[in-house]
């Protein structure tokens, strides 16, 4: 699937967009996200690739049930060094997910860290085993994991926060933040 960078190390990023995008939304912003507001995911990229030195092979999961493509954000992401893995499927399918564990479970028979951007606890069972021989981590607003997720860190899991890890947003989400003692400013909050 490409070049191994040398060292045979490399590392296959999973993003589930929708999830993403909905605990934004939803969670943080309490609204749709505007563009500006949205992960800038050239940085998410090479975040992984800086912070575990090695190529990345990053596949961004699209709902395409609708029939039709975002065609400027599928160019966008391209032009960044994603692969966009559009799926379809008839209602009431969660073919993202579906395509995220079916990925999972093939990366189980193949070398290579995974990362994997999401909250959602669907995958808690393919994540699980591939803990046993490789680096796994999980990519999200810390403070939405699922805690069936937290149990994982224990086996090797790690996570990392798509904010403040990856730095991949322009400016400060408005975020209730739990704030380490020797962190705290009590100006921030004056």
């Amino acid at each position: 699937m490409g070049d191994d960078g040398g060292d045979g190390g490399r590392t296959y990023l999973l993003i589930d967009g929708e999830n993403i995008d909905a605990t934004l939304g939803v969670s943080i912003l309490g609204q749709r996200p505007a563009p500006e507001e949205r992960p800038r995911w050239d940085r998410v990229r090479s975040f992984v690739e800086r912070t575990w030195d090695q190529p990345v092979t990053a596949l961004f999961f699209v709902n395409a049930s609708s029939g039709s493509l975002p065609m400027p954000f599928i160019q966008a992401l391209m032009a960044m060094g994603y692969t966009p893995v559009p799926l379809s499927g008839p209602a009431g399918v969660k073919v993202v997910d579906v395509g995220i564990q079916r990925t999972l479970t093939a990366l189980a028979d193949r070398d290579g860290d995974v990362v994997l951007a999401s909250h959602d606890a669907d995958f808690v069972p393919q994540v699980s085993p591939l803990l046993d021989d490789r680096r796994v981590a999980l990519l999200a607003f810390r403070e939405f994991v699922s805690t069936q997720y937290l149990d994982l860190v224990d086996a090797g899991l790690e996570v990392f926060d798509l904010e403040e890890d990856a730095g991949s947003f322009t400016r400060r989400l408005p975020r209730l933040r739990i704030i380490p003692l020797d962190e705290f400013d009590p100006a921030d909050f004056l």
